[in-house]
């Protein structure tokens, strides 16, 4: 067992969780409010807390519980239940009495988030978005929006590792102007060849990479951006009522990452002072970054999960903004039902036109 950490309600003992739109610690039961920064003095009394050693040999039985394995058990304080959940979860709620849990040790293991992005949106607007999502699709299945149930929906702070460095570029390019005329006999194309230096300074904060492995690099990157000017310094407060992973894509693994976006924003920057030409081709380039740092960070998403015919669609929502991207299915049927329709109002026009004119 593992040090569990439950905010109580000082008013009727309830479990109390943050609340995206107070932007304050709110309790189910009795609708009390709690600021969250008076709720520091839990983290600062956590830091002395001991706990029971009690251990025994069992090598073969809970082998797989291990802190290097995947999946590892919590007993909630509240009614006792056991939790069996994944290494890299660093809150949750109690399956059987719904309180808000952080497991403080697999926080204090690794690296301890920098800053936080509290949740701003709350779950009622995750699923509006989504409907707003499903609108006037043509050839979206009728059941998926008339039938359809959201499976799960589940706000979590995803981790990021965000980067901050300072660069220089030089680039070198081969541009091309066009100039078109003719005379009675030709049509000639002057082309002129330049060559084309570009070269400056950048400066670059909180370039953010996915730091969860389970997450889908793609979906994150497609409800960016997170707005760092509203993060705060992190509190296991506003982990309650929500989940939470810890990353478990280490900070050097995310780099090369990191400088692919770096690298891609400086040319498409670059290219973008290239517009006088009509065509240019890159010949040479490089990008030299200094005083760089990681920092580790937590931000907002909420995911919904669906199914339909079997197949599993996932939605994510930025937290933060409440940005909504997700794939959706196609029906094939209302497709040719269209394409076979809109062929025929052609064919008809035609054959109107061509009997009016024979």
């Amino acid at each position: 067992m593992t040090t569990l950490q439950e905010y109580k309600c000082p008013a009727c003992g309830g479990g109390i969780s943050f609340d995206s739109q107070s932007q304050n610690m709110k309790c189910p039961y009795c609708d009390s409010e709690f600021e969250v920064a008076s709720l520091l003095a839990y983290d600062e009394q956590l830091k002395g807390d001991d706990h029971d050693v009690m251990d025994w040999e069992t090598p073969l039985e809970d082998e797989w519980l291990d802190h290097d394995h995947e999946l590892q058990m919590y007993g909630c304080k509240s009614c006792g239940g056991e939790l069996l959940v994944e290494a890299s979860t660093t809150a949750t709620s109690c399956p059987f009495c719904d309180n808000p849990i952080v497991l403080m040790d697999q926080l204090q293991r690794g690296i301890k988030p920098e800053l936080i992005i509290p949740f701003k949106l709350n779950k009622t607007k995750a699923k509006a978005n989504l409907m707003n999502h499903l609108k006037d699709k043509k050839f979206l299945p009728k059941v998926f929006t008339d039938k359809n149930h959201i499976d799960e929906i589940k706000g979590v702070y995803v981790p990021f590792w965000i980067f901050d460095t300072d660069s220089e570029a030089a680039y070198r390019y081969e541009g091309i102007k066009e100039e078109n005329y003719s005379d009675n006999n030709f049509d000639y194309v002057k082309r002129r060849f330049y060559s084309v230096v570009r070269d400056g300074t950048f400066k670059f904060e909180g370039v953010p990479v996915d730091g969860s492995a389970k997450v889908d690099d793609t979906l994150m990157e497609a409800i960016e951006p997170f707005d760092l000017k509203e993060a705060t310094p992190f509190q296991t407060a506003y982990l309650a009522g929500y989940l939470a992973d810890k990353y478990d894509v280490s900070k050097t693994d995310s780099v090369n990452r990191a400088n692919e976006r770096i690298k891609k924003s400086i040319e498409k920057e670059i290219e973008d002072s290239l517009r006088d030409y009509d065509e240019t081709n890159q010949k040479s380039g490089h990008v030299h970054l200094h005083d760089g740092k990681a920092r580790y960070v937590l931000y907002p998403v909420w995911f919904l999960n669906t199914t339909w015919q079997n197949n599993k669609y996932t939605f994510a929502m930025n937290g933060q903004t409440g940005k909504f991207v997700g794939d959706l299915p196609l029906d094939k049927g209302l497709y040719w039902q269209y394409f076979i329709k809109r062929a025929l109002v052609v064919s008809a026009i035609l054959y109107a036109i061509a009997y009016f004119i024979f």
